[in-house]
């Protein structure tokens, strides 16, 4: 019985095997069959045709037929006959020759096809495996989405607890500021009626004494001569009081405002000196805090120091390093450092006094807009198009934090002394409010355009910012709430890095136009208190002199101009 199974399981094999091989040339068979038809019965018929032909051959030549023309006509026609038959031998004979060699091709084509579907096998394989395994691994990261899902669930839950309790903090503080606020304000008041009691024993030691009582000096400070010492420090004094009490610009107590940055507000009027800053177009200008020296950074990648101390320009040096236009500067307190932010994607911090470069800050991936010192000369915060702010170490030569503002960031200032609040201006149209003890900004606010330049006031509690809508907004840090706005037909915002600028007194402010105009407002009555003409190019940036009031403006076309009386 085992003898014959495996004999049938053979035989169904070979007649398997024989099916499947065969069955793709079947019709190629079957024709070859009926050709081998054709040619066997053709050859049949040639045979027959030929036994015909040689009787009648013969019984010609053994019998005389009258009219002998007939029989060869006969012949002829079989003649004919065979030949024709022949040469339709011949053609089925050559297809049958092309017959073969297509069955010769076609099993080539056949044997292609089985390594290609091999190959194929494999490759579904290898694939499936590759599935199985890609399986695996979306399971492995489902469970890991899982796990943290709870977490943040966790976190979110953390937040919100932090969240009330910030607010709890929030209003007690809030409620601080406004105790503190009403103390302030009284304080003021008291200051307020000290300075005009001392302004009319001042006057009446005046009009009874030497006519050298005071002068105002060519930096718009107020000097005394020897018989008003008393006078002299009890005005100091209440200046000082009063600038540390909190008055703004534009409130009803501007009795006590700083008097000697009151004597320092002069309108310009006209052109001291005008000069070719650099070889391009002039991005920045910015006045030494301490001594009559002015900064411009330029398209040709130097920042230029310009010494007018003794009333002409004076080359004071070039700071070189830069790869790129320089788009802003910044001077220490002290004036003796100065840091250039860079369309390099890096700022540069240089000594004045040599103007050798110290420090490369590197880590921005979009040009560097701004950059400033932040609260002392050992570090700097910088804002870049790449959407975030970094503040950077001196001492340690590295970037120890980044925020990400989530918008292209065209300038920033810091509002304390500490430098503990930082508020850049961004192209999605916010003013963005950041402590440095936190990661997130604080709070925001939105303007309607995008925001070009940021300036303080002198007591940090007014905010100036540049707007590509062709208007110029005072903020009110105290409330976050804008309190003017600025705006001319004639006026016109001439790029994204155009600066404005407070005047020393924060009575007036400047700013650069499109068609070559330097306008200057009054923060107080919000006029229009001049437009100066000097420029035919865009101007990018006007700086205040913080004691002297004279004003410097730069423009597209590599022109710089000082204004004002030296």
């Amino acid at each position: 019985m085992e003898g014959g199974e495996w004999r049938n399981k053979i035989i169904t094999q070979l007649q398997g095997r024989n099916k499947r091989e065969t069955i793709a040339f079947q019709d190629i068979i079957s024709f070859q069959s009926r050709l081998f038809d054709n040619v066997n019965t053709l050859r049949n018929e040639n045979l027959q045709l030929t036994l015909v032909n040689e009787r009648i051959r013969f019984s010609n030549t053994d019998s005389v037929v009258p009219g002998g023309n007939v029989s060869n006509e006969k012949v002829q026609s079989l003649e004919h006959k065979i030949l024709k038959q022949q040469e339709e031998l011949t053609s089925l004979h050559r297809t049958r020759g092309e017959s073969a060699q297509q069955i010769i091709s076609l099993n080539a084509r056949v044997q292609d096809l089985e390594k290609q579907l091999v190959n194929k096998d494999i490759i579904i394989s290898e694939n499936a495996a590759l599935i199985a395994s890609l399986r695996a691994e979306i399971q492995m990261y489902e469970n890991n989405m899982n796990e943290l899902q709870g977490l943040n669930q966790v976190l979110r839950d953390e937040h919100q607890a932090l969240q009330i309790a910030f607010a709890s903090i929030e209003e007690k503080l809030r409620k601080a500021q406004d105790e503190n606020r009403s103390l302030v304000d009284r304080l003021i008041k008291y200051k307020a009626k000290d300075a005009d009691k001392m302004n009319e024993e001042n006057d009446n030691f005046v009009k009874s004494s030497n006519p050298t009582a005071f002068f105002i000096n060519p930096f718009g400070r107020v000097s005394f001569g020897k018989k008003s010492d008393k006078v002299r420090k009890e005005l100091e004094e209440a200046a000082r009081e009063s600038r540390g009490s909190g008055g703004s610009p534009g409130s009803s107590d501007d009795k006590a405002i700083d008097t000697l940055s009151y004597y320092a507000i002069v309108l310009p009027s006209k052109v001291a000196l005008r000069f070719d800053a650099h070889d391009g177009e002039v991005n920045a200008v910015k006045w030494s805090p301490t001594d009559r020296i002015v900064a411009t950074g330029g398209a040709d990648r130097k920042v230029k120091l310009w010494d007018i101390s003794k009333c002409v320009i004076e080359s004071k040096g070039t700071l070189i390093g830069s790869n790129a236009s320089v788009m802003s500067m910044d001077f220490d307190a002290s004036g003796t450092l100065i840091v250039g932010a860079s369309c390099d994607f890096a700022s540069r911090v240089w000594t004045v006094n040599d103007q050798r470069i110290r420090h490369t800050l590197t880590g921005h991936s979009g040009k560097v807009m701004a950059a400033k010192f932040l609260g002392e000369p050992a570090k700097v915060i910088t804002g870049s198009h790449d959407r975030t702010l970094k503040i950077f170490d001196l001492k340690s030569k590295s970037c120890i934090e980044t925020k990400f503002a989530g918008s292209s960031c065209n300038d920033l200032v810091t509002s304390d002394g500490a430098g503990s609040t930082i508020i850049s201006g961004h192209f999605d149209k916010r003013i963005r409010f950041w402590d440095i003890r936190t990661e997130m900004s604080s709070n925001d606010i939105m303007l309607q355009g995008k925001v070009t330049s940021l300036d303080l006031s002198r007591d940090s509690n007014y905010l100036l910012a540049c707007v590509r809508d062709d208007t110029i907004q005072l903020i009110d840090l105290r409330m976050n709430t804008i309190v003017r706005s600025f705006s001319h037909d004639s006026f016109k915002v001439g790029c994204d890095w155009s600066r404005a600028s407070f005047g020393p007194g924060g009575r007036l402010i400047a700013v650069g136009s499109a068609d070559g105009g330097v306008f200057v407002w009054n923060t107080h009555t919000g006029k229009l208190e001049t437009t100066l003409k000097e420029h035919t190019s865009a101007v990018t940036a006007v700086s205040w002199h913080p004691q002297s009031g004279l004003l410097a403006s730069v423009d597209r076309g590599k022109r710089a101009a000082i204004w004002g009386d030296l």
